[in-house]
């Protein structure tokens, strides 16, 4: 069985919690379209369109341990686990291609990340995160 899971900076606002959020889930279901149930209808006969069939539980943690745990996904020789990020290069830039041109310069110091989504087994993905609060 799989688990998702949003790890999210615990000191920046909740505007850009929010964004960042929404960032990663469209990541999510951009590579996995599969994730999002089929459109609806409801008594009235009012349609609705699919959502995410997952439960998507948003967990708070500092820019240190988001990156510490970005960093154990990627060094697994495992393509388990996907991991999307954001960075402050993302929320500083106000296009694609500006926060494109900015990443291919940075080094890995130069990023604060923002938040990660995480999906895959659900041992491996709780292994990384049952430590973590909610975000509430």
């Amino acid at each position: 069985m799989n688990r998702c899971v949003f790890v999210i900076a615990q000191d920046i606002p909740v505007g850009l919690v929010a964004n960042t959020a929404a960032i990663l889930s469209m990541t999510l279901g951009r590579n996995f379209p599969n994730l999002i149930g089929p459109d609806l209808i409801d008594g009235a006969g009012t349609f609705h369109r699919g959502i995410t069939t997952l439960v998507l539980p948003i967990l708070k943690a500092t820019s240190e341990v988001i990156s510490t745990i970005r960093s154990k996904v990627l060094s697994k020789d495992s393509g388990d686990i996907f991991v999307a990020d954001v960075s402050n290069a993302a929320q500083e830039t106000k296009t694609y291609e500006e926060y494109a041109a900015r990443l291919q310069i940075a080094l890995e110091d130069d990023l604060r990340y923002l938040g990660l989504c995480l999906y895959g087994p659900d041992s491996a993905v709780r292994s990384l995160t049952g430590n973590l609060p909610l975000f509430r």
